[in-house]
Parts: C-alpha cells; structure tokens; sequence
C-alpha cells in the first residue's frame, strides 16, 4: 500500500516522462500548505525560466495568506506575465502529481487568462 505523497510522486513521474518525451518548455507547480510555486523550466530540463511564489516579498504585500485560491491566482498571472518576458508563449502543465483541483486548478485558470497556452 503507498502513501499519500508516494503516490502523488508516482504521478509526477508519469506526468514528467509524457512532458520529456514531447521536447516542450513546461509549467511546473507545486503547493505546501503554506504557499504555492510555480516555474518555467526550459525543454531540456536544465534551466529555469521564470519563477513565481507567495514567499516573495512583493507577493506577500498583497496576499495574506499563501495557501489559498486567491494567492494561486495571483501566481498564476504572475507567473504568465514573467513568461511572457521571457519570450514563452506555450508550455506544458506539470501539476507534480497534485490533483487538477482547488489551488493548481486556479493557478492554471489564471495563468491561462493571462496569456499562456497549455
């Protein structure tokens, strides 16, 4: 029988050999209870885009508390904005074995309103 995290990890694997395998820049997430984060990692895997969470300063002015719908949306916009500077326009969403729901749904819905296609 596997745990709770064993199994998220199992999906995030899955998920990530399917991303690989496609060459593409992805759009990876991943939540505490605490905050949430999101990155921009380039196709190879080796290098990071842009990056996003409610731990930096200037996010923490306007979200009290990280772990929220309304602090994952912020992110996601955040995150689709600092892409765009860095000339991303289409990513893969890497959920990180989290299930499309709740806080990664939201993030992915804002980041998606901002304009990033995935």
């Amino acid at each position: 029988m596997q745990n709770k995290k064993q199994a998220r990890l199992r999906r995030a694997a899955k998920t990530r050999a399917r991303i690989a395998g496609q060459k593409i820049i992805r759009l990876s997430v991943n939540r505490t209870n605490c905050h949430i984060y999101a990155q921009i990692i380039s196709a190879c895997g080796g290098k990071v885009l842009a990056t996003a969470s409610t731990v930096e300063a200037e996010v923490k002015k306007d979200v009290t508390n990280g772990g929220n719908k309304a602090a994952a949306s912020v992110i996601g916009k955040l995150i689709a904005e600092r892409a765009k500077a860095a000339g991303v326009e289409t990513v893969a969403f890497d959920r990180s074995g989290f299930h499309y729901h709740g806080r990664v749904k939201a993030l992915a819905e804002a980041a998606r309103e901002n304009g990033l296609k995935f």
